[in-house]
């Protein structure tokens, strides 16, 4: 077996050793072995790392926008020209099946383009005085030092979302890559080194969360906190946010539902419901994990479904034929196991799966699901899918509403009337018709609402929260005084 390779922290334009002289083992979920060995940050790096985007913020902040978007627009091409080499680390540090890899990182190229675009158009506007001679407008400005939690299902596209437009809008950013991922966020420093980024505007320093603690969210240095993950860390950073009156973007868990009515085409349904839940074993945040179905199509449906489940490969991520691949956590299929019994014990009919080895879990389809169980309410994070049945389309509304999470949701159905109607209803920050829940594209506000979190990112969406809109004025002539 090859010696893992060592990876060092991103700081100030530097590969530089940690600290505390800390080195952690990256594991590669499928089988176990060492991929990488990673230096951790101790509190003095993350001290230098801040440092240096606080440096180097008023700098970047005054680049022009052609500058910052010909650095993104190299970063899109060197990226392009190491595809493959990106996506074999998603394989073996993230457990992607190499479709899902490739797929994330050929978006991650349109999403440096996209952001590349918004460099010039970060716009204030005019606005009509109610004093005689005086011009006023609202201008943008960048915040200065934004610090981004990135996470470990889709760690390069979710942590470039937050680096690339934040970049873009001339801000500085420390990333704290997702434990289980590090290498994954240090490649986004190297496609950064490659493309010229000037020192300091990038800083990475993988870490563990208990030596993070609240450092990113107290330094008064940092005007910005963006977060992709839990939502029991989520509050607890949003509650810290709050004690230092600090801007945060918000984008955490789901119990996102598909809503299948009676005229949907099943085999379309059914399509559509499967790739939703089971891409990347179901570990993504806005998996369409409750599959609402009217009663009229609801034992086809399941037929059909199970059937589509049955049939999916379980096992080695770089085989090009596997569906399901690993979870990056073995305690996540005991976490599992809990919801499959709650539901049985409840009254749920166990249609297919529900059993484990080693960080593989078999697709699992569990029917007749109700609101009194686990697995209806809260986020499994694996390859489980709950079916229920709806009596009726607002039966289904009120059964998709009955949920703290509102992140994505999903409707299949070929009456436009309630299409629209279901869509403004839905509570959830983004739906999606005739699709499944797990669907993204760079210039799109995507983000949530209820326990999902707040804030939206994407094309000029990111500009509006990553930047400070301010009031200007200009008195032409002089102002006649009252005193």
């Amino acid at each position: 077996m090859q010696t893992a390779k060592e990876y060092k922290l991103f700081i100030d334009g530097e590969w530089v050793a940690s600290g505390g002289a800390s080195v952690a083992d990256d594991i590669n979920p499928a089988n176990g072995e060492v991929f990488a060995r990673v230096h951790q940050a101790s509190r003095g790096d993350i001290e230098l790392a801040i440092a240096a985007a606080y440096r180097a913020r008023e700098a970047w902040g005054n680049t022009l926008a052609n500058a910052r978007e010909a650095i993104l627009l190299k970063a899109a091409t060197v990226l392009e020209s190491r595809l493959e080499e990106v996506a074999q680390v998603l394989v073996d540090e993230a457990g992607s099946g190499f479709g899902k890899a490739m797929f994330e990182a050929s978006f991650v190229v349109n999403l440096l383009r996209s952001a590349a675009g918004e460099c010039r158009r970060i716009f204030g506007e005019t606005i009509p005085a109610d004093s005689p001679g005086l011009f006023s407008m609202s201008v943008r400005r960048p915040l200065g030092v934004i610090a981004g939690i990135a996470p470990f299902n889709f760690p390069f596209l979710l942590a470039m979302k937050k680096v690339a437009m934040a970049l873009a809008a001339g801000n500085t950013f420390v990333l704290k890559p997702a434990s289980y991922t590090p290498v994954t966020g240090l490649k986004i420093g190297e496609i950064f080194e490659a493309a010229g980024l000037p020192k300091g505007v990038l800083n990475i320093i993988p870490c563990q969360g208990a030596t993070l603690g609240d450092t990113l969210v107290a330094d008064p240095r940092i005007r910005m906190v963006t977060f992709t993950g839990s939502t029991e860390v989520g509050k607890q950073l949003a509650a810290e946010a709050g004690k230092h009156l600090k801007k945060i973007s918000l984008e955490m868990g789901g119990k996102s539902p598909m809503i299948v009515l009676n005229d949907a085409d099943l085999d379309y349904a059914v399509d559509a419901a499967a790739f939703g839940i089971f891409l990347h074993q179901g570990q993504v945040c806005m998996a369409n994990s409750r599959l609402i179905v009217e009663a009229g199509v609801f034992d086809a449906f399941c037929e059909k479904f199970t059937r589509k489940a049955r049939s999916y490969r379980v096992g080695d991520p770089r085989d090009p034929h596997t569906v399901i691949g690993p979870l990056i956590d073995r305690k996540q299929c005991g976490f599992i196991d809990g919801h499959v019994s709650d539901a049985l014990a409840k009254g749920a009919t166990l249609l297919c799966g529900g059993t484990s080895e080693g960080n593989f879990y078999q697709p699992t389809v569990l029917a007749e699901v109700t609101p009194e169980m686990r697995v209806f309410r809260e986020e499994s994070f694996g390859p489980v899918v709950s079916v229920i049945r709806a009596g009726d389309s607002e039966h289904a509304l009120r059964l998709a509403n009955d949920s703290t999470f509102g992140l994505a949701a999903a409707l299949i159905t070929n009456d436009l009337q309630k299409a629209f109607d279901l869509s403004l209803r839905l509570e959830s920050g983004m739906v999606h018709v005739n699709n499944c829940s797990a669907y993204d594209e760079p210039n799109v506000p995507f983000g949530g609402i209820k326990d999902s979190g707040f804030g939206r990112e994407g094309g000029h969406y990111s500009m509006e929260e990553m930047t400070e809109l301010k009031w200007i004025t200009v008195q032409l002539g002089q102002r006649k005084f009252p005193f």
